[in-house]
């Protein structure tokens, strides 16, 4: 509950940055963890984390030697994140991942998996998150997000090989998860 009480707090205060009243419930946790090559994935960014959801997840499933990191813009957000998760790396800006991969002396990323409410964002910050997430991403290696509509379909389309869409209806609200593989 004590989630739900942060998310509600900034999405009010911050709506033109915070996509949702509510974190990411287990179930949508569940379908996107699901379409993540945890074997595979020695790199894994997420995007987005807001209050950790996903956050815990991945740090249970990753490889014992995968590098993981994650870029919360939102000040309370991060320093919740770091509390929570000490040890976590937390960097602030999205349209800096790669950047942060240069400081870092990775390449490429494996697994990109997001939280960012795309469809808020104006159509050029879409665009720069977007390119900065194809250029970050290795040949084969996925981008994982989920929306609240299809509105995003068209964009991955034109910038991944494969796109596909699950759905679940238990999440507040319901969500489309989209599974792009460069």
């Amino acid at each position: 509950m004590t989630d739900m009480i942060v998310f509600l707090k900034r999405f009010l205060s911050e709506p033109g940055r915070v996509g949702s009243v509510a974190p990411s419930s287990r179930f949508l946790c569940k379908e996107m963890m699901k379409r993540v090559p945890w074997h595979a994935a020695r790199t894994i960014v997420e995007l987005g984390p807001g209050t950790g959801a996903f956050t815990g997840a991945i740090l249970r499933k990753k490889r014992p030697d995968a590098i993981f990191f994650v870029i919360e813009r939102d000040l309370q957000f991060r320093k919740l994140l770091e509390s929570r998760f000490p040890g976590l790396i937390v960097k602030r800006e999205a349209m800096q991942l790669n950047s942060y991969l240069a400081e870092m002396k990775l390449e490429q990323v494996d697994a990109i998996i997001s939280g960012l409410p795309f469809a808020i964002f104006s159509p050029e910050l879409r665009t720069a998150i977007l390119d900065e997430v194809v250029k970050a991403l290795a040949p084969g290696g996925v981008f994982v997000t989920f929306q609240y509509s299809l509105q995003l379909h068209d964009e991955l389309q034109q910038r991944f090989s494969t796109v596909e869409i699950g759905f679940t209806a238990l999440n507040i609200p319901p969500a489309f998860i989209y599974m792009c593989r460069k």
